[in-house]
């Protein structure tokens, strides 16, 4: 089973984490939601309280397929001043491990290098902060061992991005199939 842990921190978009959360439950993929604080309660970027599932210190991030990081401009600053968030990252790179950003999260990829040579998508206003990075207006971005998406609105295109690399397209398409209306 893929194992992924989705960062909370203070401000994180609600819409972003959460439904990259259920659809990836959803999809049979562990999610383990990480608050990088030392409580477990964050405080979303419209003051819903949510509840992670562990603290930073309890994961054992080797045994993860992938980190995801929520955008919401708060929630953002905050996973970028966060060294234990930044090291991780560098290190998921390095290991060629899968790393997916949200909104304005790509920026903390972009501001540590790792999109070098990457397509990458933002949140508009911080495309220049996508360092390295070939960007593309795209909802969500599949590029290597990374996924980035546009925004809130594009929540449900970035959690399908992402299991549709970590578990196939076929996988992606059930789950979407699931949740339309149409």
């Amino acid at each position: 089973m893929k194992k992924i842990a989705v960062f909370l921190a203070d401000g994180f978009e609600e819409i972003e984490g959460l439904t990259t959360v259920d659809m990836c439950r959803r999809a049979g993929i562990d999610v383990t939601t990480v608050s990088i604080k030392d409580t477990t309660e964050v405080l979303g970027s419209h003051n819903i309280p949510v509840k992670a599932d562990k603290l930073f210190e309890e994961v054992d991030f080797d045994e993860m397929d992938m980190v995801v990081l929520p955008g919401g401009l708060k929630g953002t600053e905050n996973l970028e001043a966060s060294e234990k968030v930044t090291d991780i990252l560098k290190k998921f790179a390095e290991e060629k491990k899968f790393i997916s950003a949200i909104c304005a999260a790509p920026r903390i990829l972009g501001g540590l290098g790792l999109l070098e040579g990457q397509w990458a998508t933002c949140y508009p206003g911080n495309e220049d902060k996508l360092k390295g990075a070939e960007v593309v207006a795209d909802m969500a971005v599949i590029s290597n061992n990374f996924t980035t998406g546009k925004g809130m609105g594009t929540s449900i295109e970035f959690a399908s991005a992402i299991i549709t690399q970590l578990l196939g397209e076929e996988k992606a398409r059930e789950i979407e199939a699931q949740i339309q209306f149409s």
